[in-house]
């Protein structure tokens, strides 16, 4: 299809960003961006589906009216929180060693990684995403995706970082998007979208650390060699400076937030003429006024951001690629827009830092807003749909139904559901209606009644039910069994666990800021 639309969904801990692009063969064009206040969520993940289905639906409404159109399914991100990664191995044992190494040889194996890997709690687990990291052939180690293809090996080997995050937040979303009646196109890891509408491709082949401060979370994602190395998140980021704030100053937390956006600022070693100025906070209700000076306000912010960048840093050194980042660090999300914060990771880290915004990679038609660094999710989620040719937001899509319990209803999921006239045999539960599948030996075909204001004679009354039995012969002889083919299983995959990384990092720093979140 040349032209479609895509709708996006950003599902954050502060806000819900809607966003609606039109898509006209590789060009992009943003024609609707707006942030709804958020409620149900915490730490990026939904807790209470009905809370955010509110905001949500209203959200959708109003964009519908706005654009004149009707969205059936959209593009939704996962959380960023609670995400672990592991390393795996995966063995691929060729039939034809003296051919070349195919894609399709690549993307089996790529695609059993999430089918194949043994998952320690599958009822309370799933799989999130899985990045190759590199392959190995009977003579070369350590070679990268676009390398593999055309080499020539008995077998193929792939290491991999797969991602596995709770399986009750990526149900709770699609409860959110059932709640709504728009139906889940495709659920994406945060990490991948967001390097994409925030990274160059020379950065992420450099070795670039990106640290997206969100208002519940903050994650550090790094690539080297244009592939994602490391991912983690901590569950501390903007509102957490805005809780820093209310409980300082005893105010309101809305309050609190206006504050932090009016006259934040970190460093205060930095200021020059704010640092003597002085806000007065006045409560109509008890008639009481309260004075915050900007330097005292900085040097809350400037805490708490301190041990924020020090907890990333740490994931840093942890990913093992800290001395590889030739482009230094890349800071993006809605809670980076703090003035001096670049300074402040340039201080503590030593690296080259820069402001990550949306690359202009589309046009946009009155959303100026997309250009914010808030947006940076959102845009990344509508990039990489373009590259999904099937996903259209205006196209009618079946919508995913709750997971249920296995005592209560035993059920079997399709991947890919088969057309009507593809189905040979089926199983029909008790629960549901019977239906009627027609076989290739007896076909039955309802006569609708012919109605006539004015009779025929014998001989048209003849002609027409020669006519019509005709008719039914042709349909007889259309109708037919289409054999189910058994799929070619060539390969065999043998999966050998490594190492486990993230349990390990997310562990040390919950256990090193307790004490920060009792305060």
């Amino acid at each position: 299809m040349d032209e479609r639309y895509i709708a996006a969904i950003d599902l954050g801990t502060s806000k819900i960003a809607v966003t609606i692009a039109q898509i006209n063969n590789q060009d992009v064009q943003m024609l609707y961006y707006k942030e709804t206040p958020s409620e149900g969520i915490r730490n990026s993940f939904v807790f209470n589906p009905a809370k955010v289905a509110r905001p949500l639906k209203e959200a959708i409404l109003e964009a519908e009216a706005e654009l004149k159109i009707k969205v059936r399914q959209a593009v939704v991100n996962l959380p960023r929180y609670e995400v672990r990664q592991e390393t795996a191995c995966a063995r691929l044992q060729r039939t034809d060693s003296e051919s070349a190494i195919t894609l399709e040889e690549i993307n089996y194996l790529k695609s059993n990684a999430i089918e194949s890997y043994p998952l320690n709690d599958p009822a309370k687990e799933v799989m999130y995403g899985v990045v190759a990291q590199s392959f190995s052939t009977d003579d070369y180690i350590h070679t990268l995706e676009s390398d593999i293809e055309g080499m020539v090996s008995d077998s193929l080997d792939g290491n991999f970082k797969v991602f596995i995050g709770r399986k009750r937040h990526s149900d709770n979303v699609d409860r959110v998007m059932n709640l709504v009646e728009v139906a889940v196109a495709k659920k994406y890891f945060p990490p991948e979208v967001t390097a994409k509408a925030v990274l160059t491709a020379e950065e992420m082949e450099n070795g670039v650390a990106l640290i997206e401060l969100g208002a519940g979370s903050t994650s550090v994602t790094v690539y080297h060699k244009s592939i994602l190395r490391y991912y983690s998140s901590i569950p501390f980021g903007g509102r957490t400076i805005t809780n820093d704030i209310k409980l300082e100053c005893g105010i309101s937390e809305s309050l609190a937030e206006n504050i932090k956006l009016a006259y934040g600022v970190c460093m205060p070693e930095k200021l020059q003429t704010l640092r003597d100025k002085i806000i007065q906070i006045n409560d109509d209700e008890s008639g009481s006024c309260k004075q915050l000076s900007v330097k005292y306000l900085s040097e809350i912010i400037t805490s708490r951001l301190n041990e924020i960048i020090s907890a990333c840093l740490y994931m840093i050194q942890e990913s093992r690629f800290a001395d590889t980042l030739r482009n230094g660090v890349v800071i993006t999300g809605g809670g980076a827009g703090i003035p001096n914060l670049s300074s402040l990771v340039k201080d503590m880290s030593g690296y080259n830092v820069r402001m990550g915004y949306p690359v202009h990679r589309f046009s946009y038609l009155g959303c100026s807003e997309i250009n914010q660094k808030s947006a940076v999710a959102s845009v990344g989620m509508v990039l990489s749909a373009k590259e999904n040719n099937w996903i259209n937001c205006l196209s009618e899509a079946p919508l995913k139904p709750e997971p249920l319990k296995k005592s209560v209803l035993e059920t079997t999921e399709i991947e890919n559901p088969a057309r009507e006239e593809d189905i040979v045999e089926s199983t029909i539960s008790s629960e549901e209606p019977e239906k009627e599948y027609v076989s290739e030996e007896t076909a039955v075909i309802e006569e609708k009644p012919v109605t006539e204001e004015k009779a025929l004679d014998s001989e048209e009354i003849q002609e027409d039910k020669e006519s019509r039995e005709e008719e039914k012969d042709k349909k007889k002889e259309k109708i037919k069994t289409i054999p189910v083919k058994k799929e070619n299983i060539f390969t065999r995959i043998t999966w050998k666990i490594a190492k486990k990384v993230g349990g390990a990092v997310n562990d040390a720093i919950n256990a090193g800021y307790d004490s920060m979140e009792d305060e």
